[in-house]
């Protein structure tokens, strides 16, 4: 049996190389099937508030800094007794908190949705609730109900309004853990329960809903996540519900992947990352460098598919810290040179770059520079659509460029026009379409034959009921062949599958679903392998416990053969 070659560039069919006839896979990374979850991923872009009796400290107790954890964790850092936190409470008059420039804020900075913490580990609620006198409204000068003057000025402004809930309580008895991964005891529950109740019922419509630490049950996940899709059903649920039960994955703080995951994520990211509730010795500085990493940060997380929720922590007056809304103003003002570089664009299947990152949308290509090569020329292997024109985005005048294969080679000038994030702007003539640099064609017996180093691999993460096991997962396999004619074929694969789990096997548009011994036991198909395509092999799970549940597939190689071969 002679190897396939792992390229479409390699000679084929009198000289011709197969790269002049087929067609590339679609290269945009589309929204979800489920309309609910795709209405969640077009938020995109949204801003996470971190405000609660913790911000009246600042992040000092006893006049000394506190300089070991986030600053909303005071109380836990400086062990702060009950009574001291709750003498500070009464003097939380929040005389400076304004929705209305808050929202205004948010709109200006390009954001679509606001998420602010309802309660946070402390256990004090900043929302009027009837399950103890622990709250804004019972225990402050404030006497008024934040969340709900927040959302009526979001419904106003046209933002979608959501809540940050801990899981995590020290007022009802849960004891300080620096890891914050107390199991919640059966006493609890009465009181979590009727505070989402509260939450989903008095607030109007709520998109979003950010669970937070603690290691509950999956019995106690299920029970929280289902009153919220009784009262919410619109609601998209973080996985930070835990016992992988969420209908978005929460990353790590701050965290970029390495690649691009599979189904819906978000990475909730602070201008400073060692807090998000207000600290006031907090240095502040470098702005423009600040603006250029959040800039990159944002335009990495969609270039791989994720939302990006942007923190600011508000003093304990209310009022927001000018250096935070001068670096949202600021990342605005990159958005609007950049129009439709990030809002409303979509990842693609390129995957990160040597240069940068590659967002997409309609027709237009964008391509993120981070870092802008000293060559003075930027390559982009595998566009299989027709370049039209090339330009820094925001300049009239076009760039230098040209096709070679599917390889397109850009002339930059020596210094680019955006100081921020440089974006290129790469018209196409047509829908993108990409060739996977680990494209196979046939072997000269018409077989294909896949091993390791040939599979793209489907990531997510998923967890096991809380923070620290969190693990990433492998939920899908797929290598990609072509040829010039149409093939029936049958598969033949070797490794290892659970044998307790059925897979779903999918080349082109026939799939099958086998048990895991059948996978790596029996010849499967047939497929239809069409001519002049690049043809994606698939391997998923058929009906997974829970969507981010790794396949569990040690693949070791296949073998693909036509039926007459």
């Amino acid at each position: 049996m002679s190897d396939n070659k792992s390229t479409c560039m390699n000679n084929y069919n009198n000289g011709q190389t197969i790269e002049n006839h087929i067609k590339g896979i679609k290269g945009e990374i589309g929204y979800s099937s489920d309309q609910r979850i795709a209405a969640w991923q077009r938020l995109q872009y949204g801003m996470f508030i971190h405000w609660g009796i913790y911000s009246q400290f600042g992040g000092v107790w006893n006049n000394e800094p506190v300089k070991e954890g986030y600053s909303e964790q005071i109380q836990m850092w400086a062990n702060i007794p009950k009574e001291d936190y709750l003498q500070v409470a009464r003097y939380f008059t929040a005389e400076k908190f304004n929705p209305k420039e808050i929202c205004s804020l948010a709109k200006e900075a390009g954001m679509k949705y606001i998420v602010i913490t309802s309660k946070h580990h402390d256990g004090f609620a900043m929302f009027d609730t009837a399950t103890t006198d622990y709250n804004i409204v019972d225990s402050t000068l404030y006497k008024k109900d934040p969340l709900k003057e927040l959302a009526e000025e979001c419904r106003r402004q046209g933002l979608g309004f959501g809540v940050y809930f801990s899981l995590v309580d020290w007022s009802q008895g849960h004891t300080f853990d620096k890891r914050n991964c107390n199991p919640i005891p059966e006493s609890m529950e009465p009181l979590i329960e009727q505070q989402l109740r509260e939450l989903m019922t008095n607030y109007g419509s709520i998109v979003e809903v950010w669970f937070d630490m603690s290691s509950p049950t999956p019995e106690q996940s299920c029970k929280f996540a289902n009153i919220v899709r009784e009262l919410q059903p619109q609601a998209a649920i973080n996985s930070r519900i835990f016992n992988n039960i969420g209908d978005f994955r929460t990353l790590g703080d701050n965290q970029v992947p390495d690649t691009t995951l599979d189904g819906p994520w978000q990475t909730p990211a602070s201008i400073y990352h060692s807090t998000w509730g207000y600290r006031s010795w907090q240095v502040r500085d470098d702005f423009e460098g600040k603006v250029r990493e959040l800039v990159t940060g944002l335009a990495s997380i969609t270039a791989r598919g994720g939302n990006y929720l942007l923190n600011i922590g508000p003093r304990g007056d209310g009022s927001v810290v000018e250096f935070e809304a001068d670096v949202l103003r600021e990342i605005e003002a990159w958005l609007k040179r950049h129009p439709n570089a990030v809002i409303g664009a979509s990842a693609t299947r390129f995957g990160g770059q040597p240069w940068g990152e590659i967002t997409l949308n309609n027709r237009d290509l964008f391509l993120h520079v981070i870092n802008w090569p000293e060559t003075g020329e930027l390559k982009l292997s595998g566009l299989m659509t027709r370049v039209v024109k090339v330009q820094e985005d925001g300049d009239s005048n076009e760039l230098e460029w040209k096709q070679e294969g599917s390889d397109l080679i850009i002339s930059l000038p020596e210094k680019p026009k955006d100081s921020i994030l440089p974006v290129i702007r790469v018209k196409l003539s047509g829908e993108l379409r990409i060739k996977p640099e680990k494209t196979l064609t046939p072997s000269e017996d018409g077989t294909w034959t896949i091993y390791p180093e040939h599979i793209y691999l489907g990531r997510s993460y998923a967890d096991q009921g809380n923070y620290f096991n969190v693990r990433q997962t492998v939920i899908r396999q797929t290598a990609y062949i072509c040829c010039l004619k149409d093939n029936q074929v049958y598969l033949q694969l070797n490794g290892e599958a659970n044998p307790d789990e059925k897979y779903r096997v999918q080349i082109g548009k026939d799939s099958y679903v086998v048990t895991g011994q059948q996978l790596t036991k029996e010849k499967i198909g047939p497929f239809t392998v069409p001519a002049n395509e690049i043809t994606p092999f698939t391997i998923t799970l058929d009906e997974p416990a829970y969507a981010t549940k790794d396949i569990e597939l040690k693949f070791e190689s296949a073998y693909i053969t036509s039926i007459d071969g």
